[in-house]
């Protein structure tokens, strides 16, 4: 079993227990752990209420369920202890997920439980509640004997854990799996022959740091600054990492790296810790401090769950968001609506100002005079190329705001042997100041088009035959200017949305969005395969029944850049 695999695996458990367990309802942070979280951590995730684990799994459609069959086919090839090992915890993790009661039943957990994970330096530390921690023990107990990989008891101060090796006996430097459960949670971390032996006390809850997360206001200044549900919070701190490489003692993951460094007797940030790079480079970092995530709407009940999360890429570079503001375009209201359509996606852009913006973002780049070599090398690189260029590709679509498009409905049919489209419900829109004019001049570059005359007073004309669609697909397309809005859609709802966009005056309001509803995207697809008689193919069977819905917005504000995500889930 080769090391890279292993490290995989521990991340992968590790990850897959983080995000399990991310979610809650509103409290202030002020939890013990807290004491045992250094300040300076690079990254830190916490859920500070108790997250309803039992009922979120039971809101999470089967297909999210399904067993990686690939994974299943590496294992049985699989014969290293530490593979399997992982394997087999990944394994009970896998059929844990039937329902919510079998998965809490089979780790041992609570129904409701918080959760923190946090890195001290470099090493990772993953604490969530238990239940019943008789369970848990034997469940690896059970894991153990499948796959031979035993663990060493082991005790310190008044906190028992297991570890287990995952290196080779023989070799200089050992790294060990460390499980302990104490005053009801569960420690996953790893200690290390070549980290400081105090690092695994703090781990373990025996040893708080002199310098808590809980008494730095961090916390509460994310939530102040982005107005976060208090449920829960994760960041990663750009400035606790650029110290790390910049200097030899900024911080805790800066020593650990030097002591590392000195041990294989090479310091691949060497470069990066001169005076000058120290410098730049966290001047860099203080203009892009921290990415930020929380929660803006979370709800579980009757078997549904549904969330809102909110992604922010601070930022204190007043040049780079001014000109991403300056970027922003139109997003249609018909995009914003993911409880209707089936797929929809939109981008905001301000064509006329792109170029200026993207010259404005260039010049703030190159406009410091850098000492610090690898930032020279990227100046250097930067300055044989011109952003100014893309007026080329721009000009042709001068007052243009914004391109969008929604599927709102399609249906399949199989009746000449062929899967064909009957039936098709979708929209695109091109927002302009002046969308006709601009639909003159694309004509020439597309023949078929060429005796098309757009009406100017808003009505549709049949582009059907010009676009070369068969009467039997049962598929018309027609083409109207809507106030600000050139259109072409096929079916009846689409045609409503169209009408609608007259309404719609050009705004400055957002840069991307895309949203998708699973089932509605699927079931066209299984209602034909059932229809046809052939039996439905394994992989395919647990699509029938896919019920999410999905949303993503990109966009900036005062903050920095915002990525915006909202899913729902139902069984």
């Amino acid at each position: 079993m080769k090391k890279a695999l292993v490290a995989a695996a521990v991340i992968a458990i590790g990850a897959g227990a983080y995000w399990a367990t991310q979610h809650g309802t509103e409290q202030q942070p002020g939890h013990a752990a807290l004491a045992y979280v250094p300040a300076d951590t690079p990254v830190f995730s916490a859920q500070f209420t108790p997250f309803p684990l039992k009922d979120y799994i039971d809101s999470i459609p089967d297909a999210q369920k399904q067993y990686p069959q690939e994974l299943q086919a590496l294992m049985q090839d699989e014969n290293e202890p530490r593979a399997k090992f992982f394997f087999g915890l990944f394994n009970r993790y896998m059929q844990g997920m039937k329902d919510g009661q079998t998965f809490v039943t089979t780790f041992g957990l609570p129904e409701d439980l918080t959760s923190y994970f946090y890195t001290l330096g470099a090493l990772p530390v993953l604490k969530l509640d238990i239940a019943n921690p008789e369970v848990f023990w034997a469940l690896l107990d059970s894991i153990e004997a499948e796959s031979g990989l035993n663990h060493e008891m082991r005790k310190l101060a008044q906190v028992d854990y297991r570890a287990y090796p995952l290196t080779e006996p023989g070799e200089e430097e050992q790294i060990d799996l460390v499980f302990a459960i104490d005053n009801g949670m569960l420690t996953i971390t790893l200690a290390t022959s070549f980290s400081d032996p105090a690092l695994l006390e703090t781990a373990l809850g025996i040893k708080p740091v002199t310098n808590p997360i809980s008494e730095s206001g961090i916390i509460e200044d994310i939530f102040a600054k982005h107005g976060f549900l208090k449920d829960g919070v994760s960041y990663i701190n750009h400035q606790e990492l650029v110290k790390a490489i910049t200097t030899q003692d900024g911080n805790q993951l800066a020593k650990q790296l030097t002591h590392l460094f000195t041990m294989v007797n090479d310091d691949p940030f060497v470069e990066l810790r001169s005076e000058v790079c120290n410098r730049e480079l966290n001047g860099i970092a203080a203009n892009w401090p921290r990415t930020v995530m929380g929660y803006t709407e979370f709800a579980v009940k009757d078997k549904q769950t549904t969330m809102g999360f909110s992604t922010v890429i601070e930022s204190n570079n007043q040049v780079i968001m001014g000109a991403l503001s300056q970027i922003r375009g139109f997003l249609p209201a018909y995009t914003q609506d993911v409880k209707t359509s089936v797929f929809s996606m939109g981008l905001g852009v301000d064509v006329n100002q792109f170029v200026p913006a993207i010259s404005k973002v260039w010049d703030d780049l190159l406009t410091p005079q850098y000492e610090c070599a690898p930032l020279q090398q990227m100046q250097a690189q930067m300055q044989g190329q011109s952003p100014a260029m893309l007026g080329m590709f721009t000009g042709m679509a001068n007052g243009v705001k914004g391109l969008s498009m929604s599927l709102m409905d399609y249906e399949l049919s199989d009746a000449t042997q062929q899967i064909e489209l009957k039936g098709l419900d979708a929209i695109v829109t091109l927002s302009a100041d002046d969308p006709a004019t601009l639909f003159n001049m694309v004509k020439p570059f597309a023949p078929e088009l060429a005796n098309v005359q757009l009406p100017s007073d808003g009505s549709a004309i049949d582009l059907s035959a010009a676009l070369g669609l068969p009467p039997a697909l049962g598929v018309s397309a027609k083409m109207a200017v809507k106030g600000n809005h050139l259109t072409v859609y096929s079916g009846e709802k689409s045609q409503a949305i169209a009408e609608a966009l007259a309404g719609e005056t050009l705004a400055s309001n957002g840069l991307v969005t895309m949203s998708a509803d699973y089932g509605k995207m699927f079931k066209p697809m299984m209602t034909l395969m059932e229809m046809s008689g052939e039996p439905v193919p394994p992989e395919f069977e647990s699509l029938k029944d896919y019920n999410m819905k999905l949303k993503v917005d990109m966009d900036v504000n005062a903050q920095g850049i915002v990525i915006d995500s909202w899913v729902q889930t139902h069984q």
